[in-house]
């Protein structure tokens, strides 16, 4: 059987969701069923080409295909395409892209105890 890609229309994204983290920095393992959800990372699998009036005002979509992002439990739709659960929502509905973060010791600009230290 052929394997169908979803190709979302407009400010729609298509997202694969990674498995949720349970064992917290700490080290303490939060078991499944329990009232505190870990945050919903996903991987970005396709982006829609945006909002008419977008192109004109020079904005452009934010994500991109391979972007690792953080999504709120209610966002968007979840729908199954070849027995593979995706998550489609619109652009504005993600909370932000997870970025690798510079070593502070590398030279990579102020620490936050630097920044709060602005005297």
């Amino acid at each position: 059987m052929p394997r169908h890609n979803l190709r979302p229309l407009f400010d729609q994204v298509v997202i694969k969701e990674l498995e949720p983290e349970r064992m917290r920095t700490s080290g303490l393992v939060v078991p499944p069923g329990t009232k505190e959800t870990p945050p919903q990372h996903g991987i970005v699998l396709a982006v829609g080409s945006g909002v008419d009036w977008w192109q004109s005002a020079g904005v452009q979509m934010p994500v991109k295909p391979g972007d690792h992002v953080v999504f709120p439990a209610p966002a968007g739709v979840w729908v199954e395409v070849d027995e593979e659960r995706l998550l489609v929502c619109r652009v504005t509905e993600l909370l932000g892209v997870l970025e690798e973060a510079e070593d502070p010791a590398s030279g990579g600009g102020p620490s936050l105890d630097d920044a709060l230290r602005e005297d």
